[in-house]
């Protein structure tokens, strides 16, 4: 389909702006895809974010302003993030030994064995993406980073 059918509009100011709206429709295709995906686990894609990241450092706990600064929505608000998957029991939270005023973020086992499950699901969400070759993904890695460099 194209970006001219699914939004009914025949014409765009100029290329540059055609793929500024192409990029922002795809967006929020992909987000809405991955949030689907991730209902059945009863968590959000801010919130699959945060396990990720968690997970990554794993078993290295992070601070509330490291888990901030990697994640991919900044407008996100990962204290509010933090608390709702600390009350599902994906992550805790501790005070730091040698700081006090320091509060350290673990993920928790049920949190690891959540993106375990989520992680066997990936082919088949991936797949939706494989209309482009191999060669195209990495072309297309290679542009967005241009575009944000």
């Amino acid at each position: 389909m194209s970006l001219e059918h699914d939004l009914q509009q025949e014409k765009f100011s100029s290329v540059h702006n055609k793929a500024a709206v192409n990029i922002l429709y795809t967006s929020s295709w992909l987000y809405n895809l991955n949030a689907s995906r991730l209902k059945d686990y009863d968590i959000t894609p801010e919130q699959f974010n945060v396990l990720r990241i968690l997970r990554g450092s794993h078993p290295k706990p992070l601070m509330l302003a490291d888990i901030a600064l990697r994640m991919i929505d900044k407008n996100s608000n990962a204290t509010r993030l933090v608390e709702k998957l600390r009350q599902k029991g994906f992550l805790k939270r501790e005070i730091c030994e040698e700081n006090r005023r320091q509060v350290d973020i673990i993920i928790t086992d049920k949190g690891l064995n959540v993106l375990k499950r989520i992680d066997s699901d990936e082919a088949e969400w991936l797949a939706k993406l494989k209309t482009i070759t191999k060669a195209e993904a990495q072309e297309l890695n290679r542009i967005l980073d241009k575009l944000r460099g």
